[in-house]
């Protein structure tokens, strides 16, 4: 079996492979089956292997074109006249017009961050040879697109409709690369190293609620939802601006019972104190926040789970509290093992809460 290290955690790649199955469904697709079935040395391979398979099919649909404006210098008048521009080709003698137009060009933001995730994945010396070289036949058709620098990229500006929403899973495995593992050296040049903890902590959160979606969808509520204040006061009500906004990760909800699940995803589960381990004190207050303020009736029918990604750390932390009347408890998935395991763990928390 092999693992990706992410400081005191170890995980299964596979098992990133089927968490990203949850969070881009289209991996489910006929085309990607192949790759359920191979074994993954490093993180790069697999990521290489998704890119790979999915660039190919959207090559045979067709690259994604889309209109880019620009400037050139004509003789004669083409879209929109750049006055002061053509003014001062006057003056210099050149009997030209500045024109600023739209045209439909593939060597768009899509396809220029696909090019240069590929660039930089084939650079990599460790990937291996049979992903470099499927690879290496993609880029050659991506020679008319520009080559970007990853650091410079702007994300925001990715917008997905019906023209483009192929593209969607494989920009976020681009953002996956680029951004959480590309690295910049002293001397400016760039390696890739191990999936960064905070996007794993990301993936983690993600695949915990799209799991349930796709396996619980008779619960009544499986949503990241966000929590009111309970104010009592009335004047209290206009002053709420200067609060904290209370966002979990995943709600679930059955007939009068609610779930609240906060995905964690630390190097350390616990913290040392006066050689004393406990609980990380600002995970315990924000769950029991959540819960309170969740449940303003004080039925005690809200309960709260800190699910914490299982790490090497000698203590595995599985208690469960009763606070004020609600039920308070920290829990750990092992990434670690084989997913039947995990599924297991995930689908033991909501039979233990809503009895079917």
């Amino acid at each position: 079996m092999v693992f990706l290290m992410t400081n005191d955690k170890s995980i299964l790649i596979k098992n990133i492979y089927y968490m990203l199955c949850y969070v881009f469904p289209i991996l489910k697709q006929n085309n990607y089956n192949k790759i359920a079935s191979e074994k993954f040395e490093k993180t790069q391979d697999l990521f290489a292997a998704i890119l790979s398979k999915g660039i190919a099919q959207q090559l045979k649909r067709g690259l994604y074109y889309e209109y880019i404006t620009q400037y050139e210098t004509l003789s004669v008048l083409r879209g929109k006249l750049n006055v002061s521009q053509t003014l001062h080709n006057k003056m210099q003698k050149r009997q030209k017009l500045y024109c600023e137009f739209d045209e439909l060009s593939e060597n768009n933001l899509y396809n220029q961050i696909l090019k240069t995730t590929i660039y930089f994945i084939i650079k990599d010396k460790n990937l291996s040879n049979k992903y470099r070289t499927a690879l290496n036949k993609l880029l050659i058709f991506f020679n008319d697109i520009t080559l970007l620098e990853p650091s410079k990229i702007k994300w925001q500006q990715l917008h997905y409709q019906h023209n483009n929403k192929n593209y969607e899973m494989l920009l976020n495995i681009c953002y996956f690369v680029l951004h959480g593992m590309l690295q910049t050296t002293e001397k400016g040049k760039y390696h890739i190293i191990n999936f960064s903890e905070e996007h794993m902590a990301k993936l983690y959160e993600k695949f915990i609620l799209e799991y349930y979606r796709y396996h619980h969808s008779y619960l009544s509520k499986i949503k990241p939802a966000q929590i009111k204040w309970n104010l009592t006061m009335q004047n209290d009500k206009s002053m709420t601006c200067f609060l904290p906004i209370m966002q979990t990760d995943v709600m679930l909800c059955l007939h009068d019972k609610t779930v609240i699940i906060d995905a964690k995803y630390y190097s350390h589960i616990l913290q040392k104190h006066y050689d004393k381990y406990k609980l990380h004190s600002t995970n315990l207050y924000q769950i029991f926040a959540y819960v309170k303020n969740q449940d303003k009736n004080n039925t005690g029918n809200v309960s709260g789970i800190l699910l914490y990604a299982k790490t090497e750390e000698d203590i595995t932390p599985n208690f469960t509290f009763h606070i004020g009347g609600n039920q308070i408890e920290i829990k750990t998935l092992d990434l670690n093992t084989d997913f039947k395991i995990i599924a297991k763990q995930l689908d033991n928390i909501v039979t233990s809460y809503f009895k079917k």
